[in-house]
């Protein structure tokens, strides 16, 4: 197998590295179009760009779950009073009557339990793209590989060059920089392209000055200052960390305004991640005790949401500029978006939202062999009834729930000749199986 004909940092993860593929090709054009309309060579207006274009072209997806968040909201206080009702019960009678009276709060809002994970499920793997395509811009943007072509073939040229760059990435710790070697042992082309974008303009300058590569110390030079203007933002070179610069004014008597602003993106990072935290719909909470377990979830979240923007200030600090950048403009474009959002959700009627979910779940329904407005209706009676006081005078309490189960008998007994496949009919492979086991 020739390596040279795949880009070695590539991800090999199926679906993530064919929707980073595309991403790419997206990132590429749009380098392209800023240097032929503009003759801008920036990566880092690249990035912010990329960024807007990815996170609109989201936006459905973002109101769909924000609807859900929305609903759910709404619906929070109603479940936790189902769960503190049966609190401290465990018997299957009391868990089969909540997980009914559960459902019934879903179905009254025309929701799924599940809506927001469908939502999760098709933007992760657009958002683990994105990432890759930031982190690995030379792998994917085929103009910015293309500025290291010339360096790469004289590297190459040179006999011994991959123990050369090897005890170059250990003499200055590139713990980021891997050569991958082909089946000869030597480093391949789009290893030493990784490497060639790692370094930062000190390290570009010490590469021309070696000995071994005199012979086109001025081809270096060139692509070293090509290199600089293309990674250059707001004085920061964004294949560089942010700690780098702070590090230099405290060593080495840097440049304190350099130190400044790379201190400023690990603070951006965390106050626009703060930010669009903020403008997300939080899900209502009522007191409950310690034990509650809605409780400890509500804190839970609680303390996530405080603890991952501070996680994302601290990766800054080590990470390249680059995906500091990202970080700060995918948060700001998701800021926007959601207050948006947030506008166009406050504008509609809940009820409307309620009855567009409603006819949605009872299109659904019929499709799978279920009778829809029965069920619907059903569902809004049993909602309206959560909050009833359970009695149990003499042997009432048997008799209702016998009544309970002769309905559910009744259901399944209507439901027999659902179709194939359909939520129903494996409801009654379900209870048939319960009925076997019952008997031996």
């Amino acid at each position: 197998m020739n390596l040279e004909l795949f880009l070695a940092t590539k991800t090999g993860t199926p679906i993530i590295g064919q929707i980073a593929s595309v991403m790419g090709w997206i990132m590429d054009g749009i380098y392209k179009m800023l240097d032929g309309l503009f003759g801008i060579q920036n990566i880092g207006l690249c990035i912010i760009i990329f960024s807007i274009l990815i996170f609109a072209f989201m936006t459905p997806l973002q109101i769909k779950q924000q609807k859900f968040s929305k609903l759910s909201a709404i619906m929070q206080p109603e479940i936790q009073k189902i769960q503190k009702k049966y609190q401290g019960k465990k018997d299957q009678d009391s868990m089969m009557k909540m997980n009914e009276e559960t459902q019934a709060v879903y179905q009254k809002y025309g929701v799924s339990p599940t809506g927001s994970c469908v939502q999760l499920a098709i933007q992760m793997p657009i958002l683990f793209a994105l990432y890759q395509v930031i982190y690995r811009i030379p792998a994917y943007v085929g103009s910015v590989k293309n500025i290291f072509t010339g360096v790469v073939d004289n590297l190459l040229a040179v006999n011994g060059y991959t123990d050369i760059l090897q005890q170059f990435i250990t003499d200055h710790s590139m713990t980021r920089v891997r050569l991958v070697m082909d089946s000869a042992g030597n480093a391949t082309s789009n290893s030493i392209v990784d490497f060639l974008y790692a370094l930062s303009p000190s390290q570009w300058k010490e590469l021309a000055q070696m000995n071994q590569f005199s012979g086109f110390s001025d081809a270096i030079t060139k692509a070293s200052g090509n290199i600089s203007k293309m990674q250059g933002f707001c004085g920061l070179n964004i294949a560089d960390q942010p700690l780098y610069y702070i590090m230099e004014f405290f060593k080495n008597h840097g440049s304190l305004l350099l130190a400044i602003v790379a201190l400023l993106i690990p603070v951006l990072a965390w106050a626009t991640q703060m930010l669009n935290l903020k403008l997300m719909p939080q899900a209502a909470t009522q007191p409950a005790d310690g034990n509650d377990q809605a409780s400890a979830m509500a804190n839970s979240m609680k303390t996530m949401n405080m603890v991952m923007p501070l996680m994302s200030a601290f990766f800054c600090f080590t990470f390249p500029v680059g995906l500091g950048i990202y970080w700060i403009a995918s948060a700001v474009v998701r800021s926007v978006q959601q207050w948006f959002i947030n506008r166009h959700l406050d504008k509609m009627d809940i009820n409307d939202l309620v009855n567009e979910n409603m006819k949605k779940m009872e299109k659904q329904r019929t499709k799978e062999g279920l009778p829809p407005q029965k069920i619907t209706n059903q569902a809004h009676q049993s909602a309206k009834n959560i909050n009833k006081p359970v009695i149990n005078k003499g042997n009432s309490g048997n008799n209702g729930a016998s009544d309970r189960a002769q309905k559910v008998d009744t259901a399944y007994e209507k439901a027999r000749n659902a179709k194939p496949g359909s939520i129903t009919a494996k409801a009654n492979l379900v209870r048939d199986f319960d009925e076997r086991n019952k008997k031996k």
